[in-house]
């Protein structure tokens, strides 16, 4: 898959590329993933609110799809 993730990627759209991506948004702290405002969050956004490094999170996501 040559997907590629981007700090301003929508949370949602992510997800809808690829359900599987659900833990590494869980393990963030995101347990609100079913919320409307969450799903419409950008990567970095979100992040942000949860104290993750976007760039970490971006490379981890990456490799998930770089695995698929």
């Amino acid at each position: 898959m040559s997907t590629k993730i981007t700090e301003d990627m929508i949370i949602g759209e992510i997800l809808d590329m690829d359900p599987d991506t659900a833990p590494f948004f869980l393990e963030m702290g995101m347990h609100c993933l079913g919320c409307p405002a969450s799903r419409g969050e950008s990567l970095a956004e979100a992040c942000s609110v949860h104290g993750v490094n976007p760039a970490d999170m971006v490379a981890k996501l990456n490799n998930h799809f770089a695995g698929k």
